[in-house]
């Protein structure tokens, strides 16, 4: 269910575009986001700090890219969403002395102390090459090839490196059933 969500305001913004263009389908981007940020704090009572970070982002970039009705701000968006993900998990790690991802993951598998800083820091890699791939697809390939590129390649990217993880931490899943050793 959280994959869905994440992904609703992509699909529709990739919707959008192909129906009514890059302008049009930043609008529906933001208020879609918006509609779900509202959506899950009615249902919740709360709002992931990702989600809120995304809505907060999608505004400003969203509307900055319709106000000057200049497409670069929005094709700037993932990576800076790519970026504060890697420095959330740089800063948590290094300042704060917490693993998000092991705050994340730690319920379902148990590896030594130096898998979880490894995993944070292939991580942080990886969101890092990321947002530098978002914007050498930005601006070396059309406005199309972006568009497609943000919904298929991108999460067909993240999927691929979270299933390579599955695998690779394999002997340290819980059981469901079992308490952590």
């Amino acid at each position: 269910m959280q994959i869905i969500t994440d992904l609703l305001p992509v699909i529709l913004f990739f919707i959008a575009y192909k129906k009514a263009g890059i302008f049009a389908a930043t609008a529906v981007a933001m208020i879609s986001t918006l509609l779900l940020i509202g959506v899950i704090w009615l249902k919740r009572g709360k709002i992931d700090k990702m989600l809120a970070i995304n809505g907060a982002v999608i505004t400003v970039l969203g509307g900055i890219t319709l106000l000057l009705h200049d497409k670069t701000y929005i094709m700037w968006k993932p990576t800076a969403i790519y970026w504060i993900g890697a420095l959330a998990l740089l800063f948590s790690r290094y300042a704060f002395k917490r693993n998000l991802i092991e705050r994340m993951l730690g319920k379902m598998m148990t590896p030594p102390a130096a898998t979880w800083d490894k995993l944070n820091l292939y991580w942080i890699a990886f969101l890092i090459g990321m947002g530098i791939l978002n914007l050498y697809v930005a601006f070396h390939y059309s406005e199309d090839d972006w568009v497609n590129f943000k919904l298929f390649g991108a999460t067909s990217l993240m999927f691929i490196f979270m299933i390579v993880q599955v695998f690779a931490l394999r002997a340290h899943w819980v059981e469901q059933n079992q308490p952590p050793a």
